[in-house]
């Protein structure tokens, strides 16, 4: 792993050589410029065509039932994207968890477990552990055997498949997609040039469409995107949410309210999708954002990584005072630290707000199938 240099890195004014995260978005969404970055663009472009070649001969596969469909005993319902991460998904899975649970029904999250370390267990399943406590999670790379797992060995009444919209292998009862209104198509290619798994067509197989961070864009742009959607989705439910900070959790058990970030200098840690999302989060949340270190989704944060931290933290203390430290759940989970060269860190609770679709989401829960 090279050595990350210590520096801050501000919306305004990106300091150069920060991280592969924000190079590669920044780049794949045609801010960087210059000849270099197009002639890149053009070979990922290139190389898009073949994987989209890819992904629609296994749509074909599917669809044309050529390709074997595995059931299980259990309703399955699916969460996906259709781009690569930082859509939102894990507050999505989290609040249809507890949907299910509050009608009585013994859930199981099943998931491929991306990125999980020495452990076999990656930040998201840590992170839902403690979020859900009562909700056990079965992570494999064979998705229909841990949904054999979950059902012979734990007894579930239902399962909740994360990440599972291009997982076609298990046949799902009800298929959810959620789609981020702040980057809803990655940039409008398919990967590597982009971000899209398969063409955004596909949502035409999903049975709702969750929009997530719609309190993100301006009225215009979410008027857009919502008449595009459709365009896609019929008159199946494209339900509309927000991601609401809840509160500052500290070390210990011990909490602050969002307001305690009013005009507070916050230095900003994230390993995630969409760190753009993260940052303007605490901006709207009255946070003045000092500097913010982004290393790539689902960076372990090893010993080097940690010293390279502390160095940017104190390189930031020395031209100024940090009141606080901000990272997301999914980053405090495998930084399990209470501070950062002297200054306390935390992370931002982040709660699914429903602003409109709410009957929708509640009925596709109670109907799909499970007894």
């Amino acid at each position: 792993m090279a050595t990350r240099p210590p520096q801050p890195q501000r919306p305004d004014n990106p300091a150069k050589g920060s991280s592969s995260t924000f190079d590669h978005r920044s780049l794949l969404s045609g801010q960087t410029t210059g000849l270099l970055a197009s002639s890149t663009r053009l070979g990922l472009r290139s190389a898009s065509l073949l994987y989209g070649v890819g992904a629609r001969v296994r749509r074909f596969r599917y669809d044309s039932g050529r390709a074997t469909v595995n059931h299980v005993d259990v309703p399955v319902i699916s969460v996906g994207n259709l781009t690569t991460g930082g859509t939102g998904k894990t507050p999505v899975v989290c609040d249809l968890c507890s949907r299910l649970r509050q009608l009585g029904h013994r859930v199981a999250i099943i998931s491929r477990g991306y990125g999980a370390g020495d452990s076999g267990i990656n930040d998201e399943a840590l992170e839902m552990a403690e979020r859900l406590p009562d909700v056990p999670h079965v992570q494999h790379a064979d998705r229909v055997e841990a949904a054999r797992i979950a059902v012979e060995e734990l007894e579930a009444e239902v399962l909740v498949m994360d990440d599972g919209f291009q997982h076609r292998r298990l046949h799902r009862d009800l298929d959810l997609v959620v789609v981020d209104a702040t980057c809803p198509f990655g940039f409008g290619y398919m990967l590597p040039r982009g971000y899209l798994r398969e063409p955004v067509s596909s949502l035409g197989r999903a049975d709702a469409a969750i929009l997530t961070r719609t309190d993100q864009v301006d009225t215009q742009a979410l008027a857009s995107l919502r008449t595009e959607l459709r365009t896609y989705l019929g008159d199946r439910p494209l339900i509309e949410t927000s991601h609401a900070p809840s509160k500052v959790q500290l070390d210990r058990g011990v909490s602050e309210p969002i307001e305690s970030l009013q005009d507070r200098s916050i230095a900003l840690i994230s390993a995630i999708g969409n760190p753009d999302a993260f940052e303007k989060t605490v901006s709207n949340c009255g946070g003045q954002i000092a500097g913010h270190y982004r290393l790539a989704d689902h960076d372990p944060y090893d010993r080097e990584t940690r010293q390279a931290l502390r160095m940017w933290i104190e390189s930031l203390q020395s031209t100024g005072r940090i009141d606080r430290i901000l990272c997301t759940h999914k980053d405090a989970v495998k930084i399990a630290a209470d501070q950062i060269a002297g200054v306390p860190l935390g992370y931002l609770q982040i709660d699914l707000q429903i602003r409109t679709g709410e009957e929708q989401l509640q009925t596709l829960v109670e109907s799909c199938g499970v007894t």
